[in-house]
């Protein structure tokens, strides 16, 4: 998948950028994606299949084995093997998630598991890199990593930022260090994650945003899974709102990725009927749109009881 191109940072564009909080969280829950009868009528099979088909299935604890990844890849590659009970409905062979997201020691495990599972075209490897999850170490070792994971085979990389860089409102430098990620992932789709819920405002998860995406980053990503504080469709719409901006200014999408808070079929519909709400329907599709998960029961369960 051809990756984004560098821009030149706007400093203009994120000194103006200024976000009314009460504002999104008024807008948020008052919209017509989190209306409980609208979101019920479009929980589907069709559309929980369609939720499947943009997981990340992720397994980023400190526990991994060849054996527990090889695992992960079945149950990417088969998610309705997770379903409680006999499976009731048909098999769909296209049903299948659209990667898994491993550290960089386990990527050769997953490449390994997926060839043996007939399903490397059709799963990609992710990792995620840069000194995750904190993102607080030096630059050098963080570059070298998201090189090693490019070196290992990954075909998309998830980094971390520097979230002090955001709270002290260091813009270039944030930049700086995304643009020689950039330039280490190479060819290979570059997914930023922002940490929002550790930004200490909407205006800054914006400006965040705005900054990742003049870098170069093919996707912004809400979360790591493990910040103290669970993201929301809130950060998500601020989010959406970065993202049709820079379109907008520069014709070139950018992918939406939350991870870290989407755990039942409905909060996923949610998050569906935002991003076709705010961004048009073509984000619903994998190469612009993602939901990061390390479950699948909930999603295949649905489907094996639909009526």
């Amino acid at each position: 998948m051809p990756v984004n191109k560098v821009l030149n940072l706007d400093l203009a564009w994120i000194n103006s950028i200024q976000v009314n909080d009460a504002e999104i969280k008024s807008k948020v829950a008052t919209a017509k994606f989190v209306d409980p009868k609208l979101v019920s009528e479009n929980v589907t099979p069709a559309a929980i299949k369609n939720v499947v088909g943009v997981i990340d299935l992720s397994s980023l604890v400190g526990t991994e084995t060849p054996d527990s990844i090889a695992e992960l890849c079945k149950k990417a590659t088969s998610p309705m093997s997770e379903a409680d009970g006999a499976i009731k409905v048909a098999k769909d062979p296209s049903l299948h998630c659209a990667a898994v997201c491993v550290y960089p020691a386990r990527i050769e495990d997953a490449i390994k598991s997926l060839k043996s599972l007939g399903a490397d075209k059709s799963v990609l490897v992710a990792a995620v890199a840069a000194g995750f999850p904190s993102g607080a170490y030096p630059l050098q070792t963080r570059l070298a990593e998201v090189s090693y994971a490019v070196s290992a085979g990954a075909q998309e990389i998830d980094v971390v930022i520097d979230r002090s860089l955001v709270l002290r409102g260091l813009w270039q430098q944030l930049y700086e260090e995304l643009v020689q990620i950039r330039k280490a992932c190479g060819e290979t789709t570059l997914k930023v994650i922002l940490s929002v819920t550790e930004c200490a405002n909407f205006t800054n998860i914006y400006k965040a945003s705005a900054v990742a995406m003049l870098a170069g980053a093919d996707f912004i990503k809400t979360s790591t899974g493990k910040e103290a504080v669970t993201m929301s469709l809130n950060e998500g719409l601020v989010m959406c709102y970065a993202i049709k901006d820079f379109y907008n200014r520069t014709g070139i999408k950018v992918g939406l990725k939350p991870a870290g808070g989407v755990r039942t079929p409905e909060t996923a519909i949610n998050w569906l009927l935002m991003v076709k709400g705010e961004l048009g329907p073509e984000w619903a599709d994998p190469k612009l749109f993602r939901i990061g998960t390390t479950v699948l029961k909930v999603y295949a369960n649905y489907l094996n009881n639909a009526k």
